[in-house]
């Protein structure tokens, strides 16, 4: 196949890649809210803590106020972090790479109060507890 048509066929994927999924109208930081909304062509608004995106989650609202929408529409820059959020992965839910999604989860079930963890954590002080940090010398 001659490098046109592959040109002309790539064009015609974007085009109807670009007609399928809504892209980003506009895109703020609302500080009252301490929120991104980013309004969608397809009318449907999109909101979300900066903290629960990889790239923003230690961001001061001073460098959350300035977004750029990327030409395509998919994608929506913070040009103070030099960080970026796809819009299709954030409809789906994805507020990062799988490696830092995966991590937070991680996170959170470290961080949880569960009965089974609390009597886990008994046997195991039955046991002798955690084994004491050896001085190395």
């Amino acid at each position: 196949m001659a490098s046109r048509d592959r040109f002309a066929i790539a064009n015609w994927r974007g085009r109807e890649h670009k007609n399928a999924a809504p892209q980003a109208i506009t895109a703020s930081y609302n500080q009252k809210a301490g929120q991104v909304v980013i309004l969608l062509s397809s009318g449907l608004e999109v909101r979300f803590s900066p903290k629960d995106a990889e790239g923003l989650e230690n961001a001061k609202s001073s460098q959350l106020n300035e977004i750029e929408i990327s030409p395509s529409g998919f994608g929506i820059h913070f040009p103070k972090l030099d960080a970026d959020l796809y819009i299709p992965a954030l409809l789906e839910g994805f507020l990062g790479s799988k490696k830092w999604m995966a991590a937070r989860l991680g996170e959170a079930g470290g961080k949880s109060k569960s009965l089974a963890k609390k009597a886990a954590s008994r046997a195991n002080g039955k046991l002798g507890g955690r084994p004491r940090k050896s001085k190395a010398g």
